[in-house]
């Protein structure tokens, strides 16, 4: 179990970073700063904006410095973004963040920089023609010398939107019309920084972050937080502090399943992971921190028709989609009750468009039909395969997972008229943020 919990926080890939030009009054004064001390994030530092690029890369900025993902040295930030420095000898950047419009590519992942009236607009680290331009001249009706600024993608904001923050009034610009509605939020810390992170928001203060409702402002759960604890890798600081990111060699998972709404999250020992949010970093999650009526792990998880069901020992949870996940009346039952076997699950999964999980138990395959009532085993085939840890279906297939490597089927029905264990394919970081 330790192996297995160690592994997926290790592969956690956390992309963070700080760092951040400077306005000064002459390119003297700024050279100064520029080679001032270097700030230390494990310090306790308020930070001057926060953005990820197009990569998921997220760069937090302080002064004339910045950082590069969640672990690593202050950099200087003119050596990414140095037209920031050479046209307006920057001190600090007031705000930034990435655009999200996929209706229009020539903007999408593109990053804005907000330094007092002028915005810089730059993609694959180069400073886009036109730039830098006049906040208005890009943003009409959003105030110059932000604190912060953040996107909003519709369906967590009702149409696809940037917030910028000054002081306890948020401008929330509606990026297809242009228009700017103000909602003043004086029960939120000043922002001096803000992040969209695995769909939640966050308001930067101190060396504290704050998750609030990007719509309503506000803020459920116990916060402020530490930003130490989440955001960066500091001694005696948060759940991953001084580890190392683990090999794919070391990975071992329980279970993985996408569910209706496309998330797909991974599995091992007592921890998650989601990995369709990867360009916000591989992040490891106690399981109970979404369904917290499950402890010590799962056996098998699947999703079908808008729940999830994750299976633990002689039990079968199921869960309403959705954030949060709630646990649905009368549940758990066992898995007689519910999927008419018994006995221990290595594996489970479904397949899209289909009405049938397999169940891997041993070398056996059990199809049950999702849509009986009682449910029953409709077809029980041996496999070519033994010691099976995981089973998923997409787009591309059916994939078997076994310790760091996994099988690749066609189909489900290739899986089950296999007389021959097909080639092992292993695991690699693009998959699941581990190391080679």
């Amino acid at each position: 179990m330790d192996l297995i919990t160690k592994t997926l926080f290790l592969c956690s890939a956390l992309a963070l970073a700080n760092g951040a030009p400077a306005h000064t009054q002459d390119a003297a004064a700024h050279d100064g700063e520029a080679h001032a001390a270097v700030p230390d994030r494990c310090a306790g530092i308020e930070f001057d904006a926060i953005t990820p690029d197009e990569n998921g890369i997220t760069f937090f900025f302080k002064g004339a410095h910045m950082w590069k993902g969640y672990h690593g040295p202050a950099l200087l930030s003119n050596q990414s973004f140095k037209e920031l420095d050479d046209i307006h000898h920057i001190g600090h950047v007031d705000a930034a963040f990435r655009m999200h419009n996929p209706a229009n590519q020539d903007v999408h992942d593109h990053i804005y920089f907000f330094l007092d009236d002028k915005v810089f607009r730059y993609f694959n680290h180069s400073l886009e023609d036109g730039y830098p331009k006049e906040i208005q001249e890009e943003f009409p009706g959003v105030p110059t010398h932000l604190d912060a600024a953040v996107e909003c993608p519709h369906g967590e904001c009702t149409e696809d939107s940037v917030l910028f923050i000054k002081g306890h009034d948020v401008h929330v610009y509606d990026i297809a019309t242009k228009t700017v509605k103000t909602k003043t939020w004086a029960h939120l810390p000043v922002c001096t920084s803000a992040l969209r992170w695995m769909e939640g928001h966050y308001c930067f203060h101190g060396h504290n972050f704050t998750r609030f409702n990007p719509v309503s402002g506000e803020v459920s759960g116990n916060y402020p937080k530490d930003a130490r604890d989440y955001f960066m890798r500091c001694a005696d600081h948060g759940h991953g502090g001084g580890s190392k990111v683990r090999k794919c060699s070391e990975v071992k998972l329980d279970a993985i399943t996408t569910d209706d709404a496309g998330k797909t999250y991974l599995f091992a020992g007592p921890i998650y992971m989601r990995l369709d949010t990867h360009r916000d970093g591989f992040h490891a999650f106690l399981i109970t921190r979404t369904w917290k009526e499950v402890t010590g792990g799962v056996d098998a998880v699947f999703s079908y028709s808008d729940k999830t069901y994750l299976i633990k020992d002689d039990q079968v949870y199921i869960y309403k989609a959705g954030v949060p996940y709630i646990l649905v009346e009368g549940y758990p039952k066992t898995l007689k009750e519910e999927l008419g076997i018994e006995g221990h699950v290595d594996a489970a999964f479904h397949c899209p468009g289909e009405h049938t999980v397999h169940v891997i138990q041993g070398q056996h395959m059990r199809d049950v039909d999702l849509t009986a009532t009682p449910r029953v085993v409709t077809r029980d085939v041996p496999l070519p395969v033994s010691d099976i840890d995981a089973g998923y279906c997409g787009s591309d297939g059916v994939k078997i997972f076994k310790g760091s490597q996994f099988y690749h089927y066609e189909s489900p029905m290739i899986l089950a008229m296999g007389k021959i264990a097909p080639e092992l394919h292993n695991i690699t970081p693009e998959m699941m943020g581990c190391q080679e």
